[in-house]
Order: C-alpha cells, then sequence, then structure tokens
C-alpha cells in the first residue's frame, strides 16, 4: 500500500501548485493521473517522492518513503532528459540495477543478462550497444521503462510517457504495465489524452492544483468531476463520460 498524505507544493514559497493531496492506493493497478494544463500533476509526483521541497508525507506499507526507496521507481518527461549524454542503450537500462548495489560495487554477468532480458521485453534487444541519442522518442521510452524492469520496483510513476512517441511503442509499453500490475506493482501514470482513459486505467485520480476525485476509472470519470476540473469547455466538440 502506498498513501500521499497532504502533498503540497509551491511555486516560489507563496503560489501552491498542489495542495493538500491525500489518497491511498492499496492494490495492485494502473492509475491514471489526469488534470488540466497547469493543475500540478507533474509537480504531485515530484513532491510525493521528495524530488523537489514540499508538503505532506509519503508512506509505503505504513513506513516513510524515505525507508523504502528502493520500491518505487520514477520515469521524468523526456523532454527533461540530456539525450546527448554519452551513454549506451544497454548502460542506461543498467543504472535501474544501482539501487540494490553497494557504493563502488559492479555490475555482474547475471545483471547484464537482467538487461537483456529487459531489453527483449521492450523489444529492443538489437540496440544494446547503440547510444541513447540515437533513439526515437518511442525507442527511448521503451529503454526508460526497461530501466524500471531492471530495478524491479513495486511502485512505478510515469510523467508523460506517451507523449511524442510512436502508435506501436505506446502499445508495447501499456502492454508491458500490464503485465507489471498482475505481477503485483501498482503504476501511477501522468496522462493528457482523455479518449484513452477507461480503456488504460484502473483507477483515476483528477487533479486541478486539489485532488477533484479519486477512485475507480468508471465511477470517476464522469462529467461533473471533469467540468470541476477543466471547465465546461473539455465538452466543446463533443466527447463521450459517464453522467
Amino acid at each position: 500500500m502506498i498513501a500521499f498524505d497532504n502533498i503540497s507544493a509551491s511555486y516560489d514559497g507563496v503560489h501552491q501548485a498542489v495542495e493538500d493531496v491525500t489518497f491511498t492506493v492499496d492494490k495492485p493497478a494502473i492509475v491514471g493521473i489526469i488534470g488540466p494544463n497547469g493543475a500540478g500533476k507533474s509537480t504531485f509526483i515530484k513532491s510525493a517522492l521528495h524530488l523537489i521541497d514540499g508538503g505532506g508525507s509519503t508512506t509505503v506499507d505504513g513506513k516513510p518513503l524515505q525507508k523504502r526507496k528502493k520500491e518505487v521507481a520514477y520515469v521524468e518527461q523526456k523532454s527533461d532528459i540530456d539525450y546527448t549524454f554519452p551513454i549506451t542503450v544497454g548502460e542506461c537500462v543498467s543504472l535501474g540495477l544501482y539501487p540494490e548495489k553497494q557504493f563502488f560495487q559492479r555490475i555482474t554477468k547475471e545483471d547484464w543478462q537482467k538487461v537483456d532480458h529487459a531489453l527483449a521485453l521492450v523489444k529492443m534487444e538489437e540496440f544494446k550497444d547503440r547510444q541513447i541519442g540515437e533513439l526515437s522518442g518511442g525507442q527511448f521510452q521503451r529503454i526508460l521503462i526497461a530501466r524500471t524492469f531492471v530495478q524491479d520496483a513495486t511502485f512505478i510513476f510515469l510523467d508523460e510517457p506517451f507523449v511524442g512517441i510512436d502508435a506501436t511503442s505506446e502499445q508495447i509499453i501499456m502492454e508491458l504495465l500490464s503485465g507489471f500490475k498482475k505481477e503485483g506493482k501498482a503504476i501511477f501514470i501522468v496522462h493528457h489524452d482523455l479518449s484513452k482513459v477507461e480503456r488504460y486505467f484502473d483507477e483515476l485520480v483528477i487533479l486541478n492544483k486539489k485532488l477533484i476525485a479519486k477512485g475507480p476509472t468508471d465511477e470517476t470519470f464522469t462529467k461533473a468531476n471533469l467540468q470541476e476540473a477543466f471547465g465546461d469547455t473539455i465538452f466543446v466538440g463533443g466527447g463521450q463520460v459517464n453522467d
């Protein structure tokens, strides 16, 4: 179980980006985090994982996150990552092993076998020795998912993983994440495409600085909740949600 208690963060110490967000996920699930631009979705994740300064606390099975960090994997937006860094695909995936390593401990033959397996899962094994800068956006996103696989985290946080990637990569990633859920993991995805919400997510978190709604997607993805988060303009041009 992972619990978020009064997660808050501000842009400048004055203007709130996220305010007192509280909810719990107590079973394996793929959880979508949606809301309008500027709603604080990415900021919520970063504050909850103590990647930025903020208020509130996150606990894993009742223990502070700081004591369970090895169980958490985070994949930031691709736009925040330096593609020019001189590292191969295999080396990038192997970074997921380091939370389990002691300082200066080397990667073993068995570790590299885990990397090879992860690359095979995302259908990228032939790219192992290429520089990450040679990859397309979709290929690179698959590599980041492979890195979470070798880390073997229980809770996986993905910030806009489907932005700027091809349909094939998106399908491969969703199939992998569904497999992760069956293995007992909880996956949190910041997402903006409302047309795929009901297909992709078991549960939904709707944010607009504050928590608007959280629960099973078929109960939470409603016109009232979306209007509260996005405003009436969300429905201009049509689209179907639950009443």
